[in-house]
């Protein structure tokens, strides 16, 4: 990923931050025709004192399922517009036209996961995880044959990164009537995303690493 060094972030709170607002993220590895494979899926994310570990599955059709070695995760923010008109501080001829955004991309090692007791409990976190934010209560039952199933129909996998690239292209390498008059208008737009954006760039701008 392109990253100018005004919008390289290396405190890794951002990336939590991003798993925590968006963790259907795409996975990337090189197929066997020499082409690049790209999965989109949920996963759960897990970083501590062991460093950080990204799990979830694949359908076993999925021609990427059960990968093993180079793989890259691509990990979506907010993003939105930003007019030029926003700008108090430049002429017209100056404005240029840009867009606002978060991301990251991780770099790492996949392993596959066929395991029936590693299945149930990455299954298991996934789930409960998904169904908190849902308000839900559907459990896994790996007893019951339906699931027995979906279980045989599965590949998992575990990704440790070895390389994490974080973008927040925020305005801030503008001045700060600039950032401040561009959260504002993103602030009062009936678009939920330009709405969030605005948020982003008053943590960036505040060094908000709390959330």
């Amino acid at each position: 990923m392109f990253i100018p060094s005004a919008f390289a972030e290396t405190d890794l709170i951002w990336l939590d931050r991003l798993l925590a607002r968006d963790a259907f993220v795409t996975l990337v590895t090189n197929g066997a025709d020499g082409y690049p494979q790209a999965t989109r899926l949920p996963v759960v994310y897990t970083r501590d004192a062991d460093g950080i570990l990204i799990e979830g599955h694949w359908a076993k059709p999925n021609p990427q399922a059960g990968h093993a070695g180079p793989a890259t995760l691509l990990v979506n923010g907010p993003h939105a517009y930003v007019s030029p008109g926003w700008y108090p501080d430049k002429d017209a001829q100056a404005r240029v036209p840009t867009w606002n955004y978060a991301a990251a991309e991780l770099r790492g090692v996949l392993e596959p996961v066929t395991a029936p007791d590693a299945l149930v409990a990455m299954l298991d976190a996934l789930s409960t995880y998904y169904e908190g934010t849902v308000g839900g209560d559907w459990d896994l039952l790996p007893i019951e044959p339906r699931q027995q199933r979906m279980l045989a129909g599965i590949v998992g996998f575990r990704f440790r990164p070895a390389q994490v690239q974080i973008k927040l292209k925020l305005s801030q390498n503008h001045p700060e009537a600039n950032q401040r008059s561009v959260i504002d208008a993103l602030s009062t737009l009936d678009a939920p995303a330009s709405r969030e954006l605005a948020q982003w760039m008053r943590w960036r701008r505040d060094g908000d690493t709390a959330g």
